[in-house]
Protein backbone atom coordinates (compact mmCIF):
# COMPACT_ATOMS: atom_id res chain seq x y z
CA UNK A 1 0.00 0.00 0.00
CA UNK A 2 2.84 2.39 1.01
CA UNK A 3 3.80 1.55 -3.43
CA UNK A 4 0.64 3.31 -4.06
CA UNK A 5 1.10 6.49 -1.71
CA UNK A 6 4.30 6.84 -3.26
CA UNK A 7 3.09 6.74 -6.94
CA UNK A 8 0.39 8.76 -6.34
CA UNK A 9 2.90 11.16 -5.40
CA UNK A 10 4.81 11.04 -8.14
CA UNK A 11 1.49 11.46 -10.37
CA UNK A 12 1.43 14.48 -8.71
CA UNK A 13 5.00 15.71 -9.40
CA UNK A 14 5.03 14.71 -13.15
CA UNK A 15 1.18 15.84 -13.77
CA UNK A 16 2.63 19.12 -12.13
CA UNK A 17 5.34 19.17 -14.29
CA UNK A 18 3.56 18.88 -17.31
CA UNK A 19 1.19 21.59 -17.09
CA UNK A 20 2.47 25.08 -18.50
CA UNK A 21 0.41 26.97 -15.98
CA UNK A 22 2.08 26.84 -12.55
CA UNK A 23 -1.11 28.16 -11.03
CA UNK A 24 -2.58 24.21 -11.58
CA UNK A 25 -2.04 21.11 -10.10
CA UNK A 26 -3.40 17.61 -9.95
CA UNK A 27 -5.07 16.38 -7.00
CA UNK A 28 -5.82 12.25 -6.58
CA UNK A 29 -9.14 11.79 -4.84
CA UNK A 30 -10.53 8.82 -2.65
CA UNK A 31 -13.43 7.48 -4.48
CA UNK A 32 -16.78 7.59 -2.24
CA UNK A 33 -18.64 5.09 -4.14
CA UNK A 34 -18.83 2.33 -7.61
CA UNK A 35 -21.00 0.80 -10.17
CA UNK A 36 -20.03 -2.03 -11.95
CA UNK A 37 -20.89 -5.45 -12.79
CA UNK A 38 -20.88 -8.43 -10.58
CA UNK A 39 -19.31 -10.30 -13.26
CA UNK A 40 -17.47 -10.04 -16.61
CA UNK A 41 -17.56 -11.74 -20.25
CA UNK A 42 -14.69 -12.65 -21.58
CA UNK A 43 -13.83 -10.11 -24.74
CA UNK A 44 -16.76 -7.99 -23.46
CA UNK A 45 -16.51 -4.29 -22.38
CA UNK A 46 -18.17 -2.82 -19.85
CA UNK A 47 -18.46 0.59 -18.01
CA UNK A 48 -17.62 1.05 -14.46
CA UNK A 49 -18.64 4.59 -12.82
CA UNK A 50 -17.00 5.59 -9.70
CA UNK A 51 -18.44 8.21 -7.59
CA UNK A 52 -16.32 11.24 -5.27
CA UNK A 53 -16.88 14.16 -3.71
CA UNK A 54 -16.02 17.38 -4.93
CA UNK A 55 -13.91 19.39 -2.44
CA UNK A 56 -14.03 23.01 -3.88
CA UNK A 57 -14.80 25.23 -6.80
CA UNK A 58 -11.87 25.25 -7.40
CA UNK A 59 -11.30 21.29 -8.66
CA UNK A 60 -12.31 20.31 -12.37
CA UNK A 61 -12.23 16.31 -13.67
CA UNK A 62 -9.12 15.30 -15.02
CA UNK A 63 -9.75 11.97 -16.08
CA UNK A 64 -8.52 8.62 -13.99
CA UNK A 65 -5.72 7.27 -12.05
CA UNK A 66 -5.45 3.75 -13.27
CA UNK A 67 -2.84 1.30 -12.23
CA UNK A 68 -2.63 -2.68 -13.30
CA UNK A 69 -1.26 -5.49 -12.13
CA UNK A 70 -2.10 -8.65 -13.74
CA UNK A 71 -5.73 -8.76 -12.81
CA UNK A 72 -5.46 -6.32 -10.37
CA UNK A 73 -6.54 -3.13 -10.67
CA UNK A 74 -6.68 0.27 -8.44
CA UNK A 75 -8.57 3.02 -9.44
CA UNK A 76 -8.91 6.43 -8.17
CA UNK A 77 -9.90 9.88 -9.28
CA UNK A 78 -7.69 12.48 -10.86
CA UNK A 79 -8.70 16.63 -10.76
CA UNK A 80 -6.95 19.53 -11.50
CA UNK A 81 -7.08 22.28 -9.11
CA UNK A 82 -6.33 25.76 -9.66
CA UNK A 83 -4.40 27.53 -7.83
CA UNK A 84 -6.05 30.56 -6.44
CA UNK A 85 -7.10 32.35 -3.03
CA UNK A 86 -11.04 32.85 -3.28
CA UNK A 87 -11.36 29.13 -3.71
CA UNK A 88 -14.94 27.80 -1.69
CA UNK A 89 -15.41 24.42 -0.26
CA UNK A 90 -18.40 22.73 -1.63
CA UNK A 91 -20.02 20.06 0.46
CA UNK A 92 -22.38 17.06 -0.69
CA UNK A 93 -21.61 17.58 -4.60
CA UNK A 94 -21.36 13.79 -5.74
CA UNK A 95 -19.40 13.48 -9.35
CA UNK A 96 -19.14 10.70 -11.60
CA UNK A 97 -16.66 9.40 -13.49
CA UNK A 98 -16.90 6.56 -15.80
CA UNK A 99 -14.70 4.29 -17.83
CA UNK A 100 -14.82 1.67 -20.20
CA UNK A 101 -13.14 -1.65 -19.04
CA UNK A 102 -12.53 -4.43 -21.69
CA UNK A 103 -12.27 -8.29 -20.39
CA UNK A 104 -9.05 -9.80 -21.69
CA UNK A 105 -8.26 -12.66 -19.64
CA UNK A 106 -10.07 -15.20 -17.88
CA UNK A 107 -9.92 -15.63 -13.71
CA UNK A 108 -11.22 -12.70 -11.18
CA UNK A 109 -10.53 -9.47 -11.82
CA UNK A 110 -9.77 -7.75 -8.55
CA UNK A 111 -10.76 -3.97 -8.52
CA UNK A 112 -9.38 -2.02 -5.76
CA UNK A 113 -11.34 1.83 -5.76
CA UNK A 114 -8.69 3.94 -3.63
CA UNK A 115 -10.89 5.45 -0.61
CA UNK A 116 -8.18 7.66 1.21
CA UNK A 117 -6.17 6.72 4.41
CA UNK A 118 -6.81 5.50 7.67
CA UNK A 119 -5.75 7.57 11.35
CA UNK A 120 -2.47 5.11 10.76
CA UNK A 121 -1.75 6.68 7.07
CA UNK A 122 -2.69 3.30 5.46
CA UNK A 123 -4.64 2.92 2.53
CA UNK A 124 -8.22 2.28 2.12
CA UNK A 125 -9.71 0.67 -0.31
CA UNK A 126 -13.31 -0.84 -1.83
CA UNK A 127 -12.28 -4.43 -3.47
CA UNK A 128 -14.50 -5.94 -6.04
CA UNK A 129 -13.67 -9.44 -6.76
CA UNK A 130 -15.28 -9.72 -10.16
CA UNK A 131 -15.42 -13.55 -11.96
CA UNK A 132 -14.93 -13.29 -15.41
CA UNK A 133 -17.62 -16.37 -17.16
Amino acid sequence: MKKLVLLISMLFLFNSCELDDPSFTVDVLPVASVEMPTEFVLGETYQITMKYFKPTNCHTSYGIYYEKDLNTRVCAIKNLVENRSNCAPIVNVLVEETFNFHVTNTGNYIFKFWTGTDDEGNDTFIIHDIPVN
